[in-house]
């Protein structure tokens, strides 16, 4: 367990908290686009001085849609990086889109984390049905992925589509 920052806290604050807490750099945006994007710096990269933590995206023409959209992804970092004890969830289920996934994901990965990425083990201890917990895993294809690639370092079978 990984306890160098406070994840949960990080994982609540609002965009303009965690704003506060990281460093900004806008570049110019690579890929097609045209001309106004290779004129103007609307790529975000933020990284989270305490941890060093990055995140960076350049999908919008929007510079402040981008930075909103790498600090999710940060969050989502953050998700992935650190655990803890496992603790209740926010809420037993928690739309992708939705401020409070990063929390309620990390919030799984804990659970998941502390039974060894075996889903039968862990959905017991939420009380949930295995096939409906690699459901709420399989919507997200990050999470999906990062949670195969932690049952294939343990020696486990990667987990069934649903």
């Amino acid at each position: 367990m990984n306890e160098i920052v406070d994840r949960d806290r990080l994982l609540m604050l609002d965009d303009r908290e965690l704003g506060e807490l990281c460093q900004f750099e806008f570049v110019k945006g690579t890929g097609a686009g045209g001309q106004h994007r290779n004129r103007t710096c609307t790529a975000v990269r933020v990284r989270h001085t305490a941890t060093g933590l990055t995140a960076s995206d350049c999908t919008e023409r929007s510079q402040l849609r981008n930075r909103t959209e790498a600090l999710r992804k940060l969050r989502f970092r953050f998700a992935l990086e650190y655990r803890r004890e496992p603790q209740p969830l926010p809420r037993a289920e928690c739309a992708v889109t939705h401020a409070d996934y990063p929390l309620w994901c990390a919030r799984l990965l804990d659970h998941l984390a502390a039974a060894d990425f075996d889903l039968k083990s862990a959905a017991e201890k939420l009380a949930w049905r295995v096939s409906g917990l690699a459901k709420k895993l399989y919507r997200d294809p990050a999470l999906w992925q990062y949670v195969n690639q932690c049952r294939a370092e343990r020696g486990l079978p990667p987990c069934r589509r649903p």
